[in-house]
């Protein structure tokens, strides 16, 4: 049984993500009731954390070897002795998997209690400790030093400063409190920093604050394959898109041994200064950051280029990624989404705007790279649908690593087309309930498995520019 309920939508929204997984090619191929059991698995799995923590590695300034052998030594002392296993991927040489002990069904609950907002208990689910600004609620009698009980308000109920809340909440585990409740919401000056230390959540993760932050970055696995499909090579000149807070593109200059040009873009300032800040702090020199919007990075004079930032010539870059902002449906855990259907469908039309340009800048012969971090259709298999007929110049190809599934059935395209895809499905595996026996019974390569079905929701597609853009404007 799974220990927390599945993910909460609103109804118009459930049921446009049910058209979606029930579309006609998809009955047609599995039937009714296998299509309907495999969405509600889905919508289950969606609320409950991967299996595995996943750390990419910085090989710029480090080697695999070394990072594992200081996190297992970390681990120890974190999980008080408790030996953790520490995995590297066999098709991604600079990504190491940690499996996540739960949950735990023997934890006592405390009279003292806390309630923290959605996305706080999202985090805690995967490692980390609770920070004072998450914190929404708490008991009256809540002293610093003393034992509490954490909970989610996933629906987002809960007024601030509440001192008791009956609505819908769902156990995350416990945790010493740093500060007592008059210190939390008294409103004299705006606190940070830890507010509750979890010593007994329910999924034993490890935590990675301040934990060797110039050799690894916390990523999720589809996020690091997708950087290898690129397959950026040194010397090149590579775009990523929609860049913060960096993640990939940091991941992009290691792969290029810094050796090159990595420009990364996105709108909003705060989160081009944090590009900034992990490239610094990851010792890469190679990327140049820029506060700019994706949707006019092409320059349509024909004016020579006098500055290195955007906007750009067309056909100016070997590889583009385009990693698009999307409606983030796969993200996991995610136990609530209060989104409306015209948030959600809000995406498709920004995403098409980024591809054409994408697709313009891309020299003939580069590789662009489409991926997203949702489930739905519209912005993975449609858009790609989409691309190929709006695009004669671009071409699908297959992809390497290939670790996810095939493409979804229902936009269209050919079953050669669906194979060249790489579909990460969270509902491919049942539920896990791994505990440290279970562990030590199970061999490396069934835990790597593991490890590659049980992730986030995730799609990506590979382009090829095999010709030049046609001089038609392909956004008329």
């Amino acid at each position: 049984m799974p220990v927390f309920p599945k993910i909460s939508l609103r109804p118009e929204v459930e049921k446009y993500l049910k058209d979606g997984f029930m579309n006609k090619e998809v009955v047609n191929t599995l039937g009714k009731a296998a299509a309907e059991r495999k969405f509600e698995t889905l919508l289950k799995h969606l609320s409950h954390p991967p299996s595995f923590t996943t750390v990419r590695v910085n090989t710029h300034l480090t080697s695999v070897q070394h990072v594992k052998t200081l996190l297992l030594d970390e681990f120890q002392k974190q999980f008080n002795g408790l030996s953790v296993p520490v995995l590297q991927h066999p098709d991604l040489e600079d990504v190491l998997l940690i499996p996540v002990i739960g949950p735990r069904k023997n934890i006592k609950k405390q009279q003292c209690e806390a309630v923290v907002g959605a996305q706080c208990g999202n985090a805690v689910l995967r490692g980390a400790h609770v920070y004072v600004p998450g914190i929404v609620s708490a008991s009256s009698f809540m002293k610093a030093g003393d034992v509490i009980s954490v909970y989610s308000d996933i629906k987002g109920k809960c007024k601030k400063g509440a001192r008791e809340f009956d609505g819908t909440k769902v156990f995350l585990g416990n945790g010493i409190s740093a500060r007592s409740r008059k210190e939390i919401f008294s409103g004299l000056c705006e606190l940070k920093g830890i507010g509750i230390r979890m010593t007994e959540p329910i999924y034993l993760s490890p935590s990675f604050d301040n934990v060797l932050p110039g050799y690894l970055f916390l990523q999720n696995l589809p996020s690091a394959v997708v950087t290898h499909v690129l397959h950026p090579q040194p010397g090149e000149r590579v775009l990523d898109l929609c860049a913060a807070p960096g993640g990939k593109a940091t991941h992009i200059a290691a792969l290029m041994h810094d050796q090159g040009e990595v420009i990364a873009l996105d709108k909003i300032p705060n989160k081009v200064e944090k590009i900034k800040q992990n490239a610094l702090l990851l010792g890469l020199n190679s990327i140049k950051a820029f506060c700019f919007d994706g949707t006019k990075a092409l320059k349509h004079d024909m004016t020579e280029d006098t500055q290195e930032g955007p906007p750009f010539s067309p056909e100016s870059f070997d590889r583009i990624l385009l990693d698009a902002p999307c409606s983030g449906m796969g993200q996991r855990p995610n136990m609530a989404c209060t989104w409306t259907l015209k948030e959600v469908m809000s995406y498709q039309p920004l995403q098409r705007k980024l591809f054409s340009v994408a697709a313009q800048l891309l020299k003939p012969g580069g590789m662009l790279v489409y991926s997203t971090c949702t489930i739905t259709l519209a912005e993975n298999e449609e858009q790609v649908a989409w691309a190929l007929s709006t695009f004669p110049c671009l071409q699908l190809q297959p992809q390497e690593p290939r670790i996810g599934e095939e493409g979804m059935m229902g936009a269209g395209l050919s079953l050669e087309q669906l194979r060249q895809l790489q579909r990460f499905d969270p509902s491919a595996v049942p539920l896990q309930d791994p505990d440290q026996d279970a562990l030590r019974d199970t061999t490396a390569e069934d835990m790597i498995r593991l490890a590659n079905k049980d992730c986030i929701g995730f799609f990506i597609a590979k382009f090829l520019k095999w010709k030049s853009t046609s001089e038609k404007d392909p956004q008329k």
